[in-house]
């Protein structure tokens, strides 16, 4: 008997169904099944319903059922634990959810049985320094740590030190630190160098520059990024899409690789050339 836990898009019909149909199956294959409680009592499974703290415990492997949004969400409760993820597509064409609905079935059994590779993820992780030398956070992400301003109208300055070498003083609407997944995410919409998934590096990228220099650094993945804010105007942390921490002037952003390795399901297919080739539109010819 494996265990199994779902992670599921609650906003989405074809989304419910899938997992209603997956938990289903599961359950007459004398496999154990668990969905996290928001998606349990939406799929109509209320009894299978998993708290956050339990979601990861014991669990053999974790399908996500949505968009590259929901498989953010289910690294974050499994990661830790080493728990593979296979992502099953019911949204727009995404670059983690590798799996249509219809190969959901198919691709789980694979899975149980050893027989898809699974990729490890660098993640990111990042902390935040007080003016007055107090340490908060550790936040882990999959794709990216991000500084922004929080006033609209008006730029923030954002000052970084790369491997305690001071580098630049940024003017702008922020900074993006992104893992080669995270790369084809927010870092993409900041004309940030697009890297292959499964390398291990760190993307440094800004985002709407007031300054001549704008291009996107691909840095080691030992590298530590500090990025310091300078003066009046406050920014915003936020980790994988979550707000996690509010700066002010003198407050420090750490961001360095996370020990943690995201684990992801794949088909061995080269998934992610053939996404970003549909896309960008893409020919062969």
């Amino acid at each position: 008997m494996s265990v199994i836990s779902m992670m599921v898009h609650p906003e989405r019909n074809e989304s419910l169904e899938v997992a209603a149909a997956l938990a289903d199956y599961l359950e007459k294959s004398g496999n154990k099944v668990r969905i996290d409680e928001v998606g349990a009592s939406a799929v109509g499974r209320s009894e299978l319903g998993c708290s956050t703290e339990n979601f990861a415990a014991d669990a053999d492997l974790a399908v996500s059922i949505g968009g590259d949004g929901t498989m953010l969400r289910t690294f974050e409760r499994v990661a830790q634990a080493g728990v593979p993820v296979l992502g099953v597509n019911v949204g727009h064409l995404g670059y983690l959810t590798e799996f249509e609905a219809d190969e959901a079935q198919t691709a789980v059994d694979k899975a149980l049985r050893g027989d898809l590779p699974v990729e490890e993820r660098l993640m990111i992780q990042s902390r935040v320094q007080r003016f007055d030398g107090e340490i908060e956070g550790t936040w882990i992400g999959l794709n990216e740590a991000v500084v922004e301003k929080k006033s609209q109208g008006h730029t923030v300055r954002l000052e970084v030190t790369i491997d305690d070498s001071p580098f630049a003083t940024y003017a702008g609407d922020g900074l993006i630190v992104s893992t080669p997944t995270g790369s084809t995410a927010y870092n993409l919409s900041a004309r940030g160098s697009i890297v292959a998934p499964t390398h291990w590096s760190l993307q440094l990228t800004p985002v709407a520059p007031h300054m001549l220099f704008d291009r996107s650094l691909v840095l080691r993945p030992d590298t530590e990024i500090r990025i310091s804010v300078v003066g009046e105007r406050e920014a915003n942390l936020s980790v994988d899409g979550r707000s996690v921490a509010a700066l002010r002037d003198g407050d420090v952003m750490i961001a360095t690789r996370s020990e943690v390795i995201a684990r992801l399901v794949t088909s061995g297919s080269g998934g992610f050339q053939q996404v970003l080739k549909q896309k960008f539109g893409l020919k062969d010819r």
